[in-house]
C-alpha cells in the first residue's frame, strides 16, 4: 500500500485592529514584482504583529491523499521566499547589473553552440559561469578532431565543477541541400537570371552546383527557392535534365555552401545520412548526452536510431528537430517516440509560411509538456548579437515568450559559435529568462500530463510535491538513479528549485537540460537518513538553501532507493 508522510509547522499571525487585511497583505506579497514596485518602494505604515499561535500537524494515511494546507512561519520568511522565487535583484545593489554573474537560480536552461568564437578552455569556462547549461556541437561544421577537443574540455569542466554541470548535445547535419563552392562571393540583383545545377564543381557568376542529385526532380516551375532561410530567394522559371533556371527575386551576396530550401517542400532524402551515422557513432564513443536529429519526418527514424543506440548499450536521449514541412502531420507520433523536441524555426519558416511559425512553436511546446518531453526553442533568438553588443527589443520579447510558453531550453546558434559577443549573448539570455520567470505564477500544470504518467504512482507524488512547493515556497529534494523522478517533477513546474541528487554522473549531465532541475552528484550510502543529512548539509554549504529554510524531500520513482517498491513518501524538513 502506498504511504504518504506530510509534516510541517503551521503558524498563524494575528494582526492588530485597523491594520491592513490579511487578504490585502497576501495580494501585495504574492503579486509579481514590477519595476516600479522595486524602485519606488512604499514607505508607508506597515502591518504590525501582536502575537503568534502555532501548532504541529502530522498526516499519515494511505491513498486517497489529502493535501494539507500549510502557511509559512512569519511575514519576513514569506517575503524572503518570494524575493528568492522572483529572482529580482534589490534596487541599489550596484554589484548585480545585467552583465554580472548570476545571483539567483534560473529555471529555463540555455543551450550554446560551440564554434570558433568559443572553442577554447577559457571561453567554455566563461560560458559555463555566464549561464550555459548545454554545449551543442553542430556537425554541419568542423570535423571530429575539433569536436573532440570541445567534448574533452566540457568533460574537464564537469570534473572540476562541484555545483554546476554542462550536458553535451550532438546536432546531426541531416539531409541538407547546399550550394557548392564559389571562388568568391557573387552579388546577385533582383531580376537577374541564375542557374542551379547538379553537375559537380560548377561555380561561376551565373551558375553554381547543388549537392543533391534529385534537386531537379524535386522542384517545379513556379517554386520559390530560398537561400539561408530567406536571406535570398529565386523563382524557378524552367528546368532541364541537370539544371534549374531561376529569376532572382530577392538579391544579395551568395557565398559558398549556402543552405537551400524549397518553399512548402521537403527534400526526398533520408533523415539520417551516411555522414550522420558516422557522427552518431562518434557520439556513442564519446558518451554524449543528447542527439538533436535534423529533418525528422516520421517516427520510424527515431525508432531506428533508438534501436541502434540500444544495440550499442548507449544511454543517449534523442531530441527531434521539427524543421520540415513533412514533420508537421506526424508531429504527435514523432514526439511520442522521442525524448524531446527542438523547434528549429529557421528551416521551419523556410518550408512553411513564416506566419505559421509562432503558432507551431506554441503548439509544439504545449504538446511536449503534455507528453512529459523536453522542448527547446532555437534559431534567431539573439541573431543581432552576432555583430552587435546589445539585442533588439523584439529579440528580448522572443526569449520572454519562449520562457512563458514553458520551454525547457532556449538556444543560441551563431551568437556563440562565431559571433563577436558570445558572453554578452548568454548573459542577456540569462537575465531576460530570469526576469520573465519571476512573473510566472506557479501551479499552471500542462493539460493531460496526468495521462502520460498514469501508470506510475510517482505521478501522484510529483503532483502533491509540486502543490507543497507552491504552497510553502519550498525547494524540492529528490534522489534518483535514472533521472525519472526529477524529470517528472520538472514537467509539473514547481515554484522552487528541484535539487536532484544522483550517484550516476551520466544522469547528472542529462538532467542539466530539464527546466528547474539542479543536478548534483553524490555517492549514496546504505543509510537513508545519513544520505539525507549529507545532501542537506551540501546544499547549505553551497549556499543553495539557508539554515531554517524548509525543503520538500520526495522518495518516489520507478527505481526504489531506501524504500519498498510499493512505498512512496514526501517529507518537509527544516535545514
Amino acid at each position: 500500500m502506498s504511504q504518504v508522510i506530510a509534516t510541517g509547522s503551521i503558524h498563524g499571525t494575528l494582526l492588530s485592529p485597523g491594520s491592513c487585511s490579511s487578504y490585502e497583505r497576501a495580494q501585495k506579497l504574492l503579486k509579481p514584482a514590477t519595476f516600479s514596485s522595486i524602485v519606488f518602494q512604499s514607505k508607508g505604515n506597515k502591518c504590525s504583529q501582536i502575537g503568534f499561535k502555532s501548532f504541529h500537524v502530522s498526516a499519515r494515511k494511505s491513498a486517497p491523499v489529502n493535501v494539507v494546507p500549510v502557511s509559512p512561519e512569519d511575514d519576513s520568511k514569506i517575503e524572503e521566499h518570494l524575493q528568492h522565487l522572483r529572482g529580482v535583484q534589490k534596487f541599489g545593489d550596484d554589484s548585480a547589473g545585467m552583465w554580472s554573474k548570476p545571483t539567483f537560480r534560473r529555471k529555463t536552461k540555455i543551450v550554446c553552440t560551440i564554434g570558433p568564437s568559443t572553442d577554447t578552455k577559457e571561453m567554455i569556462w566563461k560560458l559555463a559561469e555566464a549561464g550555459m547549461n548545454v554545449a551543442r556541437l553542430n556537425m554541419s561544421h568542423g570535423d571530429h578532431a575539433s569536436h573532440q577537443k570541445v567534448i574533452d574540455l566540457v568533460k574537464e569542466y564537469n570534473a572540476q565543477s562541484k555545483d554546476n554541470v554542462i550536458a553535451i548535445m550532438l546536432d546531426t547535419k541531416g539531409p541538407e541541400v547546399r550550394s557548392g563552392d564559389l571562388p568568391q562571393p557573387i552579388l546577385l540583383n533582383s531580376g537577374q537570371e541564375f542557374t542551379f545545377t547538379i553537375q559537380r564543381g560548377v561555380g561561376t557568376t551565373d551558375c553554381v552546383s547543388v549537392n543533391y542529385d534529385d534537386f531537379v526532380n524535386d522542384v517545379e516551375v513556379g517554386d520559390m527557392i530560398l537561400v539561408d532561410g530567406g536571406m535570398m530567394s529565386f523563382l524557378v522559371t524552367s528546368k532541364t535534365e541537370d539544371s534549374v533556371k531561376c529569376e532572382v527575386v530577392d538579391g544579395g551576396e551568395l557565398k559558398s555552401r549556402r543552405h537551400l530550401n524549397v518553399r512548402g517542400k521537403s527534400a526526398t532524402l533520408p533523415s539520417i545520412t551516411e555522414k550522420d551515422w558516422d557522427d552518431i557513432k562518434f557520439g556513442v564513443d564519446n558518451q554524449v548526452d543528447f542527439y538533436a536529429v535534423s529533418f525528422v519526418k516520421d517516427a520510424e527514424v527515431v525508432h531506428e536510431l533508438k534501436n541502434y543506440l540500444k544495440s550499442c548499450g548507449a544511454d543517449i536521449h534523442v531530441v527531434v528537430k521539427i524543421e520540415s514541412a513533412d514533420s508537421i502531420p506526424n508531429l504527435h507520433s514523432i514526439i511520442t517516440a522521442s525524448d524531446g523536441a527542438m523547434v528549429a524555426r529557421g528551416d521551419l519558416g523556410a518550408e512553411l509560411p513564416i506566419e505559421e511559425v509562432p503558432l507551431l512553436q506554441e503548439e509544439i511546446i504545449s504538446l511536449c509538456r503534455s507528453m512529459g518531453k523536453a522542448v527547446i526553442v532555437a534559431t534567431n533568438m539573439l541573431e543581432s548579437m552576432i555583430v552587435h553588443p546589445t539585442p533588439t527589443r523584439a529579440e528580448v520579447s522572443d526569449i520572454a515568450i519562449a520562457v512563458r510558453e514553458g520551454s525547457d531550453g532556449i538556444m543560441l546558434s551563431g551568437e556563440t559559435a562565431h559571433g563577436k559577443f558570445p558572453l554578452k549573448a548568454v548573459k542577456v539570455m540569462h537575465t531576460v529568462a530570469l526576469r520573465t520567470e519571476a512573473t510566472i505564477h506557479g501551479g499552471q500544470l500542462p493539460p493531460n500530463i496526468g495521462q502520460v504518467f498514469k501508470n506510475h504512482m510517482s505521478e501522484m507524488f510529483a503532483y502533491h510535491a509540486t502543490i507543497m512547493s507552491n504552497t510553502l515556497g519550498t525547494s524540492t529534494v529528490v534522489f534518483t538513479r535514472t533521472g525519472f523522478m526529477a524529470i517528472l517533477l520538472s514537467h509539473y513546474r514547481p515554484s522552487g528549485t528541484i535539487f536532484a541528487f544522483t550517484d550516476e554522473k551520466r544522469v547528472k549531465q542529462k538532467l542539466a537540460l530539464y527546466q528547474g532541475v539542479c543536478p548534483i552528484y553524490m555517492e549514496f550510502c546504505d543509510d537513508a537518513e545519513a544520505t539525507f543529512i549529507r545532501a542537506l548539509d551540501f546544499l547549505k554549504e553551497q549556499g543553495m538553501v539557508k539554515e531554517g529554510e524548509e525543503v520538500a524531500l520526495v522518495q518516489s520513482g520507478r527505481q526504489p532507493i531506501w524504500r519498498f517498491q510499493s512505498t512512496h513518501n514526501i517529507q518537509v524538513r527544516k535545514v
